[in-house]
């Protein structure tokens, strides 16, 4: 029998946040963490197919989902503050054990709740969720990295392009071996989302902010080297954002990690559900034993 999935909203600092929730709070607890530019809707079918063994939580980020959507000049869009916001929601909801799955933006805000708390840490699910610099596809990450570096009309205009129609279709097809296994309502909805007044703003100020987690990245790896935390990659080897080298690169540091490079792209979940699935499953079961 599925899991009945519930969908929640709470006040975390003033602010409106919306997750998704599943499985007895007595189970270990799971902590999904979407990445850009979707929300806690990729992991839909996840949620359930985990919940009878495990206590799921999924949030969407501020500025993302359900989940409230400030102006820039009332909430500060780093991924610092959108951290603070996750830490204050686990804080409420009384966590303070859990593994965590990160895909994309979720890794950088993943590595700071690590980094403030590695004791709360049980396990880590990385899919897409980049920790070393050998994970940036070019040229993708040098229009991102230009914009950071000299804000302007020239090297905004292609991160504009990022907000686009096609740019969020070409996230979720781009690398899958079979397209076809891929929903429309994915991009359909997300973009739906990034179309919302003032929220392409909302986007440009994570985008510049992004550096931050890269000067992260020393702190982050030898959090790994101390901790020897389980963990496990699902990668999407297609993917021209966080390339297959982004997953083989956290054996550097955590030389038992368990990895896994699968015929999908970015958002690997859509076309390999029951693959991702298993391979949690097992891992999980190993690692929280």
């Amino acid at each position: 029998m599925t899991s009945a999935v519930h969908h929640r909203t709470v006040i975390v600092n003033g602010l409106e946040v919306f997750y998704r929730e599943a499985g007895a709070s007595s189970s270990p607890t799971l902590v999904l963490l979407h990445g850009f530019p979707t929300s806690s809707h990729m992991f839909r079918q996840l949620i359930p197919a985990l919940a009878d063994r495990y206590h799921v939580i999924a949030p969407d980020h501020i500025g993302f989902g359900q989940s409230a959507m400030p102006s820039p000049e009332d909430f500060p869009y780093t991924f610092e503050a959108l951290t603070e916001v996750t830490a204050g929601l686990l804080q409420h909801l009384g966590i303070d054990r859990y593994a965590m799955y990160v895909q994309d933006y979720g890794a950088p805000i993943g590595w700071r709740l690590a980094l403030q708390n590695p004791d709360r840490i049980t396990a880590i699910i990385t899919q897409n969720g980049n920790a070393y610099e050998e994970g940036f596809v070019k040229p993708f990450w040098d229009g991102v990295f230009a914009y950071a570096a000299a804000p302007g009309p020239e090297t905004e205009a292609p991160m504009r392009g990022a907000l686009t129609p096609e740019i969020t279709r070409w996230q979720y097809v781009n690398g899958v071996a079979d397209p076809s296994l891929v929903s429309p309502d994915n991009w359909v909805h997300d973009q739906a989302l990034l179309d919302r007044p003032g929220n392409d703003e909302i986007q440009l100020r994570l985008f510049r902010d992004y550096p931050t987690n890269v000067d992260l990245y020393p702190r982050v790896h030898q959090y790994f080297r101390d901790s020897q935390v389980p963990l496990l990659a699902v990668w999407g080897a297609g993917d021209e954002i966080f390339g297959p080298d982004g997953a083989t690169a956290f054996s550097q540091d955590l030389p038992n990690a368990e990895i896994h490079l699968l015929e999908s792209g970015h958002f690997a979940l859509e076309s390999h559900l029951d693959t991702i699935t298993e391979h949690i499953r097992t891992f999980l079961a190993r690692a929280l034993a």
